[in-house]
C-alpha cells in the first residue's frame, strides 16, 4: 500500500473511531453526575479524546490527499505519514488515559510531538516553485 492510501485508509478508520467512541459515551451523557458532571476534567478529556479522532483523522485524509496532488520527497513523506499515524492513536490514547488517571497528561508531548513530525516534513518538503 502507498503512503497516500495508507494515511487515507487511517483517517477513514480514526473517522469510525471517532463515531464509535462518540456513540459509547453519549449512553451516559443524561446522567448530571456522570464522569464527575458536564465540566469536571474527567469528562472534557472523554470528549475531548473523542473529537480527536475526528479532528486528527482529517489530517490523515488531508495528508493522503496532498500527497494524491503534490509530489514530496520520498523521505519527507515517510516521515510525515509516521507521524500523523502516530498522532490519531496517540492523542486519544492520551485523553482517555488522562481522563482515568489525571497524572498521565504528562503524555501528551508525545501526540504534540507526532503532528509536528507530519506537519514540519510536509512543509519543509513542499515543492516551492
Amino acid at each position: 500500500m502507498d503512503i497516500a492510501s495508507l494515511n487515507i485508509l487511517v483517517g477513514w478508520i480514526a473517522m469510525l473511531f471517532g463515531a464509535v467512541s462518540g456513540a459509547a459515551l453519549g449512553l451516559f451523557f443524561d446522567r448530571d453526575g456522570w464522569a464527575g458532571g458536564y465540566g469536571s476534567f474527567r469528562r472534557r478529556m472523554l470528549r475531548l479524546g473523542h473529537i480527536s479522532f475526528f479532528g486528527i483523522g482529517f489530517l490523515n485524509l488531508l495528508f493522503g490527499l496532498t500527497l494524491t496532488a503534490v509530489s514530496l520527497p520520498p523521505t519527507h513523506s515517510r516521515i510525515a505519514s509516521a507521524g500523523f499515524v502516530v498522532a490519531v492513536i496517540a492523542m486519544p490514547a492520551c485523553c482517555f488515559l488522562t481522563a482515568w488517571k489525571k497524572q498521565l497528561r504528562h503524555l501528551f508531548p508525545i501526540p504534540v510531538l507526532a503532528v509536528l513530525a507530519g506537519i514540519i516534513p510536509l512543509l519543509l518538503g513542499w515543492p516551492y516553485e
